[in-house]
């Protein structure tokens, strides 16, 4: 595993192997590499063909990734659920935002697309597997324009994951392996025919179709050094252990193009002194953050991955997030990971700023009065000091903190795939029998961290999970 995460695309290291090298040991017709959001769905959408051998090997101890440590909101226009409590969207919307968050950077046919199958996507999820999910529509994450998160108990990606996992192990004609990761792709003359996995025995499995959902690498600093922007590289990195790279490698070595390698997600508030998230709906709905001299640094409504780098800047990299007890009531019980965040002493409470700064470490006198500018501001519904408007509240006593750091999460660049989710060439041809989805194919977030809206790591993840499975269904 240590090995693998020190890999980069420009090794000399070959990951694939010709058939003509190989013995295989056993055979299915549908292999997905990787447990998580992706690889989940692929396997349900693929299996629906009850004649059809579909095999998840996942290189984990379980099964999640990524997508057991994000909330599990999926975002979807158009939806049954969004109707019932009056909401009327379209996919165009949702597009627009995505677009206009990355300055239009993204493939804008690949965000179309995406959006005008997020609302078949929730269905399914919902009438077909039977997964919980409900709309919400008590907040908007930053630049949201709609209530479109459709969210699993808890607003806890754990929750989803354990749902999706349930009805893989009850379909007959899924396997599901944990403890076994492709480790290599095996090709004839540029065609896909099965890989080699195991960690101690290794053994080659051919398949018809092999679906990548291997997520990203943002867990592998060697390609974070090569790719990303420096400031991110000594953030504290938030993602799952597996996130070395191995899907985009595999790909490219065949030819897939490799897109947006730069982009990535980060997020703002995890608690330095726990290592819990902090849930940016302590923000939106209020919550302020100053630097160690008391003072606001930026608009945290614009974004809580490209507002990662600002808490970074700031002195040993630390943040502290102010906000109420109207706040802390508000989200108890609604967040799982805030509840978790709460039991572990994340949070510090007082009567006044100035008690509550000096508690966590930061200048309270200064604080006090950006509290009070902020206030003001938030009252008279005008733009504050450093040109916020979004889910602006006015704070009052008593009051809550956290101490804070800038972390990365996943990356959103990988292999270009087609609306298939098949990883294509740069002369658009496609590597026959092969897919790719979730963080293991490009994302729809343009370049760096400022074009990340919340949510589309799991548009693409589910997204393209499923729509993989369908096409490697229908084509055998």
């Amino acid at each position: 595993m240590d090995e693998l995460a020190q890999r980069t695309p420009s090794d000399s290291a070959s990951e694939v192997v010709s058939a003509d090298d190989v013995e295989w040991d056993i055979d299915t017709d549908v292999l997905v590499a990787g447990g998580g959001g992706t690889g989940l769905v692929a396997a349900l959408a693929a299996s629906e063909n009850p004649d059809l051998q579909v095999t998840i090997l996942e290189k984990a101890p379980e099964c999640g990734g990524n997508t057991s440590l994000s909330t599990g909101m999926v975002p979807a226009a158009g939806t049954r659920l969004q109707r019932e409590v009056g909401i009327d969207e379209t996919p165009a919307d949702m597009a627009r935002d995505i677009l206009e968050k990355n300055g239009y950077e993204a493939d804008e046919d690949r965000v179309q697309y995406l959006c005008e199958e997020s609302a078949n996507l929730i269905h399914w999820l919902v009438d077909d597997w039977d997964i919980t999910l409900h709309i919400v529509d008590d907040f908007k994450y930053p630049k949201h324009s709609e209530y479109r998160m459709h969210a699993p108990d808890g607003r806890n990606g754990e929750n989803l994951v354990a749902e999706l996992v349930e009805r893989v192990e009850s379909t007959p004609n899924i396997e599901l392996l944990t403890n076994a990761p492709v480790t290599k792709l095996v090709a004839d003359e540029g065609t896909v025919r099965g890989v080699v996995a195991g960690i101690h025995r290794e053994e080659a499995i051919e398949a018809k179709k092999v679906i990548l959902g291997t997520d990203g690498f943002a867990g592998n600093r060697e390609m974070i050094t090569d790719y990303c922007e420096e400031d991110i590289e000594r953030a504290l990195y938030f993602g799952a252990d597996g996130n070395t790279g191995d899907g985009v490698r595999f790909g490219s070595e065949l030819g897939g193009e490799l897109a947006y390698m730069d982009a990535y997600q980060g997020h703002a508030t995890v608690a330095s002194q726990t290592g819990m998230l902090s849930t940016y709906a302590v923000v939106m709905n209020g919550g302020i953050l100053v630097n160690a001299e008391g003072e606001r640094f930026g608009d945290e409504s614009a974004g809580y991955s490209e507002f990662a780098i600002d808490v970074l800047k700031q002195s040993g990299g630390i943040g502290y997030e102010l906000f109420d007890e109207r706040i802390f009531e508000k989200l108890r019980g609604e967040f799982d990971d805030f509840d978790e965040a709460a039991s572990v002493g994340t949070y510090h409470s007082a009567a006044t700023i100035e008690e509550l700064c000096d508690h966590l470490g930061c200048d309270g006198e200064s604080a006090a009065k950006a509290v009070a500018a902020y206030n003001d501001a938030a009252r008279a519904g005008e733009p504050d000091e450093v040109g916020r408007t979004d889910g602006a509240n006015p704070l009052e006593a008593p009051f809550y903190g956290a101490k804070v750091t800038g972390s990365l999460f996943h990356t959103q660049g990988g292999l270009v795939v087609d609306e298939h989710a098949r990883v294509l060439r740069a002369d658009g041809s496609y590597v026959e029998n092969l897919y790719a989805g979730g963080g293991t194919a490009c994302g729809i977030s343009g370049h760096g961290a400022g074009g990340y809206l919340s949510g589309n790591g799991l548009t693409t993840a589910l997204g393209y999970g499923r729509l993989a499975g369908i096409h490697a269904r229908q084509s055998l």
